[in-house]
């Protein structure tokens, strides 16, 4: 394994937690300045355009900026550090992963349900005042649902899981470790969406995404988790079986089997997933060191985001 790791650097030497910082705060900075152009073309549309503000337009072009960004961040790093592609975006892995994927995706939504909820119910302690659930999605009547698949389920699947659980992972665990890596790619990717009320959540989720990789030694089956866990909440959004808090309408007998079967199912796939003999890599000195050097300015900047978002300020 160490022959394996020492011949993959030779042949791709900026393969390590330098190149993952970096890409880590080019994407939050690129996002951002897509943001800002987002925000201008707002202001052109619906003042010379005249286009109503509420249009389903606005949150279509809100849900691209990431996308976006993270193509043109990826893209940059992989030219300029000199990485080929599948160096960071392995594909092969067995079938019994998508297995796997689909226990984990049931247990992570269903089990863990009310994690966004409690968070909510705390930060509520101190002033804090949710969105509603309503804001977030567009017209999903009918047809409309097809590009609101594609544009909030399909693209962040991919692309997400491009830049989190490949050019993140598969450069920082080469220095961090496996351990390491997995937790510091589980907070990066709940910080860049910077929700107050959904942080626990995705960090469990990026921790487990980023640990299904890991073992399978390919990113897909952590895009088909992805895609499912996005697919399912535009469903029920679909068929308005959220309420004003953002909660299933479900009886609470329901809800406790839910919680049940998901649980049984997020242990089994992950006691599954443990049983893989894939060695883990271990920890360089520096290598943490050198990722958060690096991914400094982007954690600050939406560290800052996500207090903004705490106290009302978007």
């Amino acid at each position: 394994m160490e022959k394996e790791e020492q011949s993959l650097r030779d042949i791709s030497p900026n393969l390590n937690s330098t190149t993952g910082g970096l890409t880590f705060s080019a994407a939050v900075i690129i996002y951002f300045a897509v943001m800002l152009f987002g925000a201008l073309l707002t202001i052109f549309l619906t003042a010379v355009c005249k286009v109503d503000e509420h249009s389903d337009l606005f949150l279509y072009l809100n849900y691209l900026c990431a996308p976006v960004a993270i193509t043109a961040c990826i893209s940059a790093v992989l030219k300029v550090r000199k990485i080929h592609p599948k160096y960071v975006f392995p594909v092969k892995c067995g079938s019994k992963y998508y297995v796997i994927a689909v226990l984990l995706i049931f247990g992570l939504l269903f089990s863990l349900s009310w994690l966004d909820s409690a968070v909510v119910e705390f930060f509520k302690l101190f002033g804090y005042k949710p969105r509603g659930a309503e804001s977030y999605f567009p017209n999903l009547d009918g047809w409309r649902i097809i590009p609101a698949f594609l544009v909030i389920a399909v693209l962040p699947a991919v692309l997400e899981e491009a830049l989190f659980r490949g050019v993140l992972l598969n450069c920082c665990e080469r220095n961090m470790g496996t351990v390491r890596t997995v937790l510091v790619v589980g907070f990066c990717f709940s910080l860049f969406h910077a929700s107050p009320e959904q942080t626990v959540y995705q960090f469990v989720a990026g921790c487990v995404f980023a640990l299904l990789a890991v073992r399978s030694g390919s990113i897909l089956p952590s895009v088909i988790m992805h895609f499912i866990n996005n697919g399912i909440i535009l469903v029920f959004a679909a068929c308005n079986l959220f309420n004003e808090s953002g909660n299933l309408n479900i009886s609470n007998t329901v809800n406790i089997i839910l919680i049940v079967v998901g649980a049984l199912s997020l242990i089994g796939g992950l006691i599954w997933l443990f049983l893989d003999k894939k060695p883990l890599i271990k920890c360089e000195k520096g290598g943490v060191k050198k990722f958060f050097m690096f991914a400094s300015v982007g954690i600050a900047v939406l560290g800052l985001t996500w207090i903004l978002s705490l106290f009302g300020v978007s």
